[in-house]
């Protein structure tokens, strides 16, 4: 018997993600941070695939380059899918399970702590994994005038800026976890996440964990010396993140709590 390609309904499609979520909130403490390290290495692989891809934006149309930074850094999403990942901005769908009664709030809270201080540790690892291998001097120097120029723009927001654009970046990234639990293969989780994960990112909104390592490496490279100096900061890095995840804390809450109060009942 063939596997049926019939999407799901939106209230399947709820409950399917709210069960993945309860499962996501039992999983113990050494099971969580490992694959926490693992799912801030997958969205930080992304972010080096979106960084080449701008390393060339100077001789295109604006839109264009931008447009195929998002494309590519769709490849730490599907990894985190696929493979198999806990990532901190995904988990904070877990707001809709406890609204139901689901997931007890200590617990949600929890996993959720752990995961973002985990999905640190692993884009940092990547981040002085990148910068040793030198890939910031690859096409004359272009891939590291690229990363600063992102973690300069990304540095120079306003704390209502960064908010704002969070709350939309994880909008789209809850959206692209949403609609990728409703594939069955390969080929559809990476047709449900592509579109939403290329807005964001072709939008320039903030995601807090592809900035966990989009920032350092940033920095790095601007300490290595091998580019031209900006006027990014530990403290504007540290600014970024705070702000980029309350705003990824709400957006992504908004995205479970809207369905979860249609679909789902206490």
């Amino acid at each position: 018997m063939t596997e049926t390609t019939t999407l799901p309904e939106p209230a399947d499609l709820t409950e399917t993600v709210f069960s993945a979520l309860k499962d996501k909130a039992e999983l113990s403490t050494g099971p969580r941070v490992v694959l926490g390290v693992l799912a801030g290495v997958y969205i930080g692989l992304g972010g080096l695939f979106a960084t080449i891809a701008l390393a060339g934006a100077d001789a295109l149309p604006f839109g264009v380059a931008q447009v195929l930074a998002g494309v590519v850094f769709s490849l730490g999403l599907l990894l985190v899918m696929v493979a198999g990942a806990e990532l901190f901005t995904g988990n904070t769908l877990l707001a809709g399970p406890v609204r139901a009664g689901q997931v007890p709030l200590a617990k949600a809270a929890s996993a959720l702590v752990t995961v973002y201080v985990a999905n640190f540790g692993g884009a940092v690892l990547l981040a002085l994994l990148v910068l040793g291998a030198g890939l910031h001097e690859a096409g004359e120097g272009a891939v590291g005038r690229a990363a600063l120029d992102l973690g300069a723009t990304k540095t120079g927001k306003s704390f209502a800026a960064l908010l704002a654009s969070g709350i939309l970046a994880n909008m789209l990234v809850c959206l692209a976890v949403w609609m990728a639990y409703g594939g069955r293969t390969v080929t559809q989780k990476l047709a449900g996440l592509l579109l939403p994960i290329a807005a964001f990112v072709a939008a320039g909104l903030e995601h807090s964990v592809a900035n966990m390592y989009l920032l350092p490496y940033a920095y790095l490279v601007q300490m290595a010396g091998d580019a031209p100096a900006t006027e990014m900061s530990l403290g504007g890095i540290g600014a970024n993140l705070v702000a980029s995840t309350l705003g990824n804390l709400v957006g992504g809450a908004a995205v479970a709590l809207a369905y979860g109060h249609v679909y789902i009942r206490r």
